[in-house]
């Protein structure tokens, strides 16, 4: 069974890199970096696609993804102008301005926190947690001496993913169940390949990753409670930027998802971020023509239907950069005052 799971991935890996594979014009003028998470989340797939866009519809640019390590380095990197745009978060960029949480120990970062504008936000998905249905894993308390991925270590998926478990059960990292430490990439096959006892993923259903595995296999996804009033824990942590409670529609993944019904779960947003030196011409550009683009992607791909232009603006807590917000208000967008970088 592993073996035809493992050759049917490398099939989807393989249509993934076909089908997101960024187009690089010969005659590019300016070459740009833009950093995401791995292949199987849905940032990957976002930002390939505004990476794609950009390099097919504007011929003087040239962006490269890069599609490795955590979103935590990558701000650092990006207000650093090593790298001009990255996936970050609301609770990222919180964490990174109070200098708390993974950026505790990175005296100055958040200095540098004030070098960063958004270009747009978009819904990062769902908080799925996965195990496979033969596991023996019902609820949250089986993940007890389990091997556990909880997303690229030093993460906020890490943070968040090891937070909803110790809400549910007050289990610790590595005292009570084993964390698997790979990346967003790595890990996926592993799950996939039977190595990790439940996998977090959060993204927007249908998952990539889901996908493949219920063609084979039964899975179960792991829920939180109908009610979570009584859970201070799990309050505290959709009250973070950019969290709230969500759903995980029933029948999404078909019937080789045997959890039955909504599942209730943690829903995220993110965004496209990059440095306040990028010329306001370059932005203002780049974000008219992914948004002019977009329909067409989205009619291919499932996953960018959750993409819109009225939820552009949704959570953000930094200053658009100048030309997105020259964008945005050019059609008819409301842009706070607290959004504005003028």
């Amino acid at each position: 069974m592993l073996n035809t799971l493992y050759k049917k991935t490398l099939g989807l890996t393989a249509t993934l890199a076909v089908s997101l594979a960024v187009s690089t014009p010969a005659s590019a003028a300016e070459n740009l970096r833009m950093s995401t998470l791995g292949p199987g989340t849905s940032p990957y797939v976002v930002m390939n696609t505004f990476a794609n866009i950009i390099n097919e519809t504007l011929p003087e640019y040239s962006i490269q993804v890069n599609a490795t390590g955590a979103a935590t380095r990558h701000a650092v990197e990006t207000a650093a102008d090593k790298s001009q745009f990255f996936m970050s978060s609301p609770n990222l960029h919180h964490l990174m301005k109070t200098e708390t949480g993974p950026f505790a120990k990175a005296k100055g970062v958040g200095k540098q926190s004030e070098k960063l504008r958004a270009i747009f936000n978009f819904p990062m998905g769902y908080f799925h947690v996965a195990t496979f249905a033969d596991s023996g894993i019902t609820e949250f308390k089986d993940l007890k001496d389990k091997r556990v991925f909880l997303g690229p270590p030093g993460g906020v998926a890490y943070q968040t993913s090891r937070m909803i478990i110790e809400a549910m059960t007050g289990y610790k990292p590595d005292e009570d169940y084993k964390v698997v430490s790979l990346g967003w990439d790595a890990a996926a096959q592993s799950f996939q390949d039977g190595h990790i006892d439940v996998y977090f993923n959060p993204t927007l259903p249908p998952s990539p990753v889901m996908s493949q595995v219920v063609m084979t296999n039964k899975i179960r996804l792991l829920g939180l409670p109908l009610d979570t009033s009584d859970n201070s824990e799990l309050q505290a942590m959709v009250q973070r930027p950019g969290y709230r409670l969500g759903k995980i529609a029933a029948g999404v993944y078909g019937e080789n998802q045997v959890t039955a019904g909504d599942i209730n779960t943690v829903s995220v947003t993110v965004g496209i971020v990059t440095n306040q030196d990028l010329p306001e011409e370059t932005v203002y550009k780049m974000t008219k023509a992914f948004w002019e683009n977009i329909g067409p992607r989205a009619e291919q791909t499932k996953m960018l239907g959750n993409i819109t232009l009225e939820n552009a603006l949704v959570d953000l807590n930094l200053p658009l950069h100048p030309g997105a917000e020259r964008y945005y208000r050019e059609v008819g967008i409301e842009v706070a005052e607290e959004l504005s970088a003028r």
